[in-house]
């Protein structure tokens, strides 16, 4: 395989976000598994508006090692658009996200990179199992996978984050997707390519506690399926149908029993189910319309996915 002399051969890019306790030992481990493979490489950290001593501590390892580079964003922009960020400025033939937590192993490397060299474009690190996990954690990750495969075209790898390796041809596709809600799981899936996976036990956090609180995981989903389907807006219609002809069927009801029985005042129960039913059933479409709708309005207004402070060892553009 050739690569370009003018570029580092591996790049791992690393959205941060209160990471201060554990820099110290991704680093380390980090370092140990990119040492076997080259000497050609560089750690893009993306430091995403945290309040503890993250950034300082990322300075710090700068300056002892040239190739673990730095961006500071203006702000928290979230995980998707920090890691956005990460590869828009990673450099390598092959670039690999990767979690500061140090869940996903990084001596899963070195395979990575083998099966790259095989010819793979995209090579996944996919989970066996969940360690540290509660059951409540691992049913919804597999509610929304089994959702995802059911209201999507795109075949999101189940229990696949977003640890992989990616060629730089797909990378340089990523670079040309411009939308504004970003759900990366979604898009690394959209882009295609050759793909093959390698197969781990997930550990536990190794330090600190969980960023993304279940609302957060809620708005993510929300976001997949949003970006990726309009079925919930078919649905909408089909449900419309359905109350549209029970309404016809009742109403029709209502008609002929006048008729043969005369006038009765009786049915306030059955009036009052039936415009809160309508009432619901129009208050949840106009919801589903309106996620589309501020979709819509945050892609028109065209602002960029972030703003980056300051950088190190990375030339940034004014």
């Amino acid at each position: 395989m050739m690569h370009r002399t003018s570029h580092p051969l591996l790049s791992i890019v690393v959205p941060m976000y209160n990471e201060s306790g554990g820099v110290d030992m991704l680093f380390e481990r980090l370092a140990r598994a990119l040492y076997p493979i080259t000497e050609d490489w560089e750690i893009v950290c993306v430091n995403d508006g945290s309040r503890d001593d993250t950034l300082l501590r990322l300075k710090a390892w700068h300056q002892k090692e040239p190739r673990i580079k730095l961006l500071s964003l203006s702000r928290n922009f979230g995980k998707e658009a920090a890691l956005t960020a990460g590869l828009h400025y990673a450099s390598g033939d092959a670039v690999i996200p990767f979690d500061a937590v140090l869940q996903d192993p990084p001596e899963l490397i070195p395979q990575m990179v083998a099966r790259w060299k095989e010819g793979y474009k995209v090579v996944l690190a996919t989970r066996k199992r969940r360690l540290g996990e509660g059951w409540f954690k691992r049913l919804t990750a597999w509610l929304f996978y089994k959702l995802m495969r059911r209201v999507t075209s795109i075949d999101i790898p189940r229990n696949t984050g977003d640890f992989r390796l990616m060629d730089r041809q797909v990378v340089e596709v990523l670079r040309l997707l411009p939308e504004r809600t970003r759900f990366m799981k979604g898009l690394f899936a959209w882009v295609g390519f050759t793909t093959t996976s390698i197969y781990f036990d997930r550990a536990p956090r190794a330090e600190g506690h969980a960023k993304q609180n279940y609302a957060r995981l809620w708005q993510l989903a929300k976001d997949g399926v949003f970006s990726f389907t309009t079925l919930p807006l078919r649905l909408t219609t089909y449900l419309g149908v359905v109350v549209s002809t029970l309404a016809f069927a009742y109403a029709g009801w209502l008609l002929i029993r006048t008729l043969i029985f005369g006038v009765d005042v009786r049915g306030y129960a059955s009036i009052m189910a039936t415009v809160l039913c309508l009432g619901g059933v129009q208050l949840v479409s106009i919801g589903i319309i309106g996620e589309y709708l501020g979709r819509i309005y945050r892609e028109t207004k065209q602002r960029p996915l972030y703003v980056i402070e300051e950088s190190a060892g990375i030339s940034v553009g004014k």
